[in-house]
């Protein structure tokens, strides 16, 4: 616990102090994680062992009371798993990009979303939004369309305003989206070794346009 606790400090400094938000990633290996045999070369066979995640974030929260957690909670996600993330009053995450399939019970539908948490258009590891969106299918790309209105924006902007719609107390999106940037500016494509995390930003990117039409969203939607 020690250990982990040292980890979220630079120098001296704790890390709440240098950033507003920390996002603790696959967060459901705190409440139980998937053991794998030494001897086993795929992970297929194994089996999961509770992890004493109570016992860390009590210490975590007792050592650096300041620290503001967001836990990613996708994936596979238990009850156990939730009754954790809410023990400590973590905020879950909601991507949109996953929102358009597996009809009405999708929990990342925006109508689902609940105040404690983060909504994204997309993460780090997705394409850019315009990029998703212009590689659906014709019939996923009609449902999207369907559910956002039919709107008058191109892409992503659509999304972009959906998430700022959103119930979740904080909406987090991506420079790229917010450039309208196409799939050739994703960040992180995982399961691959090459052209990652070679995007950069310049200032002169950000049009006049761009900051008046971002600055009227969030000032509609109370961000």
């Amino acid at each position: 616990t020690q250990i982990f606790c040292n980890q979220l400090q630079v120098g001296q400094l704790p890390v709440a102090t240098l950033f507003d938000l920390l996002r603790i990633d696959h967060f459901r290996g705190f409440e139980a994680y998937w053991e794998i045999p030494a001897e086993e070369e795929t992970a297929v066979n194994g089996h999961w062992v509770e992890a004493p995640g109570e016992e860390l974030f009590g210490v975590l929260y007792r050592e650096l009371p300041d620290l503001e957690l967001v836990a990613e909670d996708l994936g596979v996600i238990t009850p156990e798993v939730e009754a954790l993330r809410k023990a400590y009053d973590l905020p879950g995450m909601k991507i949109l990009q996953f929102a358009f399939s597996g009809g009405a019970d999708n929990p990342y539908l925006p109508f689902h979303h609940t105040r404690d948490a983060v909504v994204y258009t997309g993460t780090h590891d997705n394409d850019t939004t315009l990029g998703w969106y212009t590689g659906l299918d014709d019939q996923s790309r009609e449902f999207v369309d369907d559910y956002l209105g039919k709107p008058r924006e191109i892409m992503p902007w659509p999304m972009i305003r959906s998430a700022l719609a959103s119930r979740a107390n904080l909406a987090i999106i991506p420079l790229q989206d917010i450039l309208g940037l196409d799939g050739n500016h994703r960040m992180n494509t995982p399961g691959t070794t090459e052209g990652n995390w070679d995007w950069r930003f310049d200032w002169e990117m950000v049009k006049p346009e761009t900051e008046s039409r971002l600055m009227h969203r969030v000032k509609m939607y109370g961000r």
